[in-house]
């Protein structure tokens, strides 16, 4: 047991220089928000990888500290580059898988995702890997044997261990740093540091603890090990704790929102205090390892968040996208990597102009508007002078649009704009209106809170009481319209209850709406700006509206001009409905 417990030589003459880690990776990756945010959304949100990165760095040049980064092969890939930097800035780059799956979630592929990991990082760094640390949850002891993998994989050490209450009570060696061994060899583990309080493990060096935990009580149990601990302290924070400003995620439980943000103000302040009183190096320090280069090709820059074809084949449909934008400041820079994404992909499929609308924003929304799409073809920004209503913003982007075929999505993307690719289709010569709909019997509703979905699934019903086409959602903003159509219309509602007004006066003309099952989320960023009681009021006064329209018939509309094809169309809608 005496070589399991050996430690490698101190690092200095005093044997005080303590190991610091950090872990770099962005706000959305974090283990509070992955069941809220999927994988697959990631490259869609605000990046602020540099921010936290840049300041961390400062810091660390500040007091002349080298450090061990672990960091997603995933953040390798989109930013290379950057992973580049901390190295050209003296620093130690190490794995922490791919895309932050924990080891019980990743199973059998564990070691694919060691691999895959190892040669993003490798290729971005242009050093060697050889360190890793678990995405999520630590290393349990049921687990241990993953660390045989690491191993036979050629790792050199691992930090996955966090001792905390009794798990490792009757193993306390294992609260150091130690040498761990199997038949295929050892690796040393490099756990992070915990303190002995009350017969219990207390993590306390880094993170969330530092935060969570009352200062004076951290430099206490810090301090203590540092006169008593014959082992260095491992130390961690993460790069997007040095990032007060970051985006919130309003969907968060009230825990997951104390986890990630409570006193991220201070941090910094924090993480200072140690660095001016202890020294610390990183974890190649620590066991006398040199940089060694890898054999991985150079890295390429990574795509431009915003990225946008400057030009499409010749030919394509055109379509115009209205986004209409009320305080959505927080949500724009999600938005916009979204819509990027879809231009890029569609580039061959459709040729997409956009029409911004800020109605009336008190808040950025029409500054980073400006930033972030004046300088991409085919956008234009649009704005109210005062706030006149989600139904006023989208009429304003159809007037501006050049095309008969005109879609409209929510700022906030509840619906996934990409769906629209397979909404356009069905907007047929004989089609007005395609609404997405996830009250559908194939759509599906993600996060959203019940009793919303109470008072809206009770409005869509009493509608199709109301109303001749039935449909199962009548509120959505997310839709492709015939221009045409909808311009031909004299509609009243500026606001929300616009949306159904313009639903409910089509459908009284004989127009035909087509739903598509969709799916609606929460909105990840921002608040929503409804007024539950107020609609809930006007829903009742729009119901008895069509009700009296429906006995009463409209007068003929002043129609704008349409094709004859469009027109022959309409008429026939309105026999069949007559007859």
């Amino acid at each position: 047991m005496a070589d399991d417990r050996e430690l490698p030589p101190p690092s200095s003459a005093s044997g005080r220089r303590h190991i610091l880690t950090v872990v770099l990776e962005d706000y959305y990756h974090v283990s509070p928000f992955r069941k809220i945010i999927s994988r697959s959304q990631w490259s869609r949100f605000e990046r602020r990888l540099e921010i936290g990165t840049e300041r961390t760095l400062a810091l660390l040049d500040e007091f002349n500290v080298r450090a061990t980064f672990f960091v997603l092969g995933w953040v390798a890939d989109a930013a290379p580059e950057l992973v580049r930097h901390v190295v050209d800035r003296g620093h130690e780059i190490a794995s922490k898988g791919y895309d932050h799956r924990s080891l019980r979630e990743l199973g059998s592929a564990f070691r694919d995702d060691l691999a895959r990991a190892r040669e993003a990082l490798e290729r971005a760094s242009g050093r060697r890997v050889r360190g890793y640390r678990a995405a999520e949850g630590w290393l349990p002891r049921s687990e241990l044997s993953t660390l045989d993998v690491l191993i036979d994989e050629g790792y050199l050490y691992d930090s996955s261990l966090k001792p905390s209450w009794r798990a490792y009570a009757d193993e306390p060696w294992r609260r150091l740093i130690h040498r761990h061994r199997t038949s295929a060899g050892f690796l040393w583990e490099i756990p992070l540091s915990s303190v002995r309080l009350l017969g219990v493990d207390v993590p306390v060096a880094g993170g969330n603890h530092f935060r969570q935990f009352p200062p004076r009580l951290v430099q206490q149990a810090i301090a203590r090990w540092d006169r008593t601990v014959p082992a260095p302290l491992v130390l961690y924070f993460h790069t997007w704790e040095l990032d007060p400003d970051q985006p919130r995620i309003s969907l968060a439980t009230a825990l997951a929102q104390v986890r990630q943000y409570r006193n991220l103000g201070r941090m910094e302040t924090m993480v200072r205090h140690y660095l001016a009183r202890y020294d610390f190096g990183s974890i190649a320090d620590h066991l006398q390892v040199t940089d060694e280069l890898s054999t991985a090709p150079a890295p390429t820059p990574g795509v431009p968040e915003t990225d946008m074809p400057a030009a499409v084949p010749a030919g394509v449909p055109v379509i115009t996208v209205v986004v209409p934008c009320f305080n959505e400041e927080s949500s724009l820079p999600f938005l916009a990597n979204t819509l990027a994404e879809i231009r890029l992909a569609w580039a061959a499929r459709y040729d997409l102009r956009f029409v911004f609308v800020d109605d009336g924003s008190s808040d950025g929304t029409l500054a980073a508007l400006h930033r972030l799409f004046d300088h991409h073809s085919g956008c234009a920004v649009l704005t109210h002078g005062e706030n006149r209503g989600i139904s006023a913003a989208i009429l304003t982007g159809l007037k501006a649009a050049a095309t008969e075929v005109v879609c409209s999505i929510d700022c906030d993307c509840t619906y996934d704009p990409r769906a629209l690719g397979s909404m356009i289709p069905l907007l047929t010569e004989q089609v007005d209106l395609v609404t997405a709909s996830p009250y559908h019997p194939r759509g599906s509703v993600k996060n959203v809170q019940g009793w919303r979905l109470v008072l809206s699934r009770s409005a869509s019903r009493l509608y199709r009481v109301v109303l001749k086409q039935k449909l199962h959602t009548y509120t959505s903003c997310f839709r492709v319209y015939r221009r045409s159509a909808i311009l031909a219309l004299d509609l009243c509602d500026p606001g929300y209850l616009g949306l159904v007004e313009l639903i409910g006066k089509l459908d009284l003309r004989g127009g035909v709406v087509v739903e598509y099952p969709a799916e609606l989320e929460a909105r990840l960023l921002g608040r929503s700006k409804m007024k539950v009681v107020r609609n809930v009021l006007r829903h009742l006064t729009q119901l008895v509206r069509f009700a009296w329209l429906r006995l009463r018939p409209l007068p003929a509309p002043t129609e704008a001009p349409i094709s004859e094809p469009l027109r022959e169309a309409r008429v026939s809608s309105l026999r069949q409905s007559s007859g």
